[in-house]
């Protein structure tokens, strides 16, 4: 049995400011797990690019400000699609057809904000670029 799979006892909560510091020390660990996936890396690498771009095209601060909105949507739905493959991959280490579904779905979520990350930088592209 690996040492993860040892069950442990459940910890007690956490009140006050000590909240606040586990709170982080959990969104941090939630980093180290993203860092792990392709795709989070893949955005991490997009990011400058993207915001290089708006620079050059003399974005404005409303513009920069709804695409590191976006960015930080992507990374939320990402992160929520990672929780739900981990959650499944340990639920049903065979195939299974709600498996499947749940996979696909939390993937469907991911691009659907993928689109609209598109959208947002091709109107962008379109305004500062292309309609002279």
């Amino acid at each position: 049995m690996e040492q993860s799979d040892i069950p442990r006892a459940k910890p007690e909560p956490v009140k006050g400011a000590a909240h606040l510091l586990a709170a982080a020390k959990y969104s941090i660990g939630g980093v180290r797990r993203l860092w792990e996936e392709t795709a989070f890396r893949h955005i991490l690498i997009a990011l400058p690019i993207c915001l290089g771009g708006l620079a050059l095209g003399e974005a404005t601060i409303t513009e920069f400000c709804v695409f590191i909105a976006l960015i930080f949507m992507l990374v939320a739905v990402e992160a929520l699609n990672t929780s739900i493959e981990c959650i499944v991959d340990h639920l049903a280490p065979q195939w299974q057809e709600f498996a499947r579904d749940a996979k696909d779905l939390g993937s469907l979520a991911t691009m659907c904000v993928l689109i609209v990350n598109g959208i947002f930088l091709f109107s962008f592209v379109f305004r500062a670029f292309l309609a002279a």
